[in-house]
This record gives C-alpha cells, structure tokens and sequence, in this order.
C-alpha cells in the first residue's frame, strides 16, 4: 500500500510540471505571435528599403 500511494504522489508530481510546462509553451506561443505581428511592419519596410536599393545599384 505504502508502495502504490508513493507511486501515486510521483505522478501527480509529474503530472502537476507538466501542466505547468503546458502552460509556459502556449504562452511563449502567444508572445512570439505578438512578437511577430510587432516585427511585421518593419520588416515589410526593412524589405522595401532593400530592393530600393538594389534597384539603385542597378
């Protein structure tokens, strides 16, 4: 009995962290989205100063 009621506490031990790594991986998700759709016009900008460029050198 002492045997199954430690196995027990070890998983809900693990079962506890993996809820929690769960939860830090969706919310690292939801940053870099946010992340990315910050970044979006500046790159779109950074893209055209480019090929301005490139057109220049031409």
């Amino acid at each position: 009995m002492l045997f199954i009621g430690l196995s027990f506490a070890g998983l809900v031990v693990i079962g506890v962290c993996a809820v929690k790594v769960f939860a830090a991986v969706r919310d690292l998700g939801r940053e870099l989205q946010h992340t990315r759709e910050r970044l979006e016009p500046k790159r779109s900008e950074l893209r055209t100063a480019a090929r301005r460029l490139e057109r220049a050198r031409e």
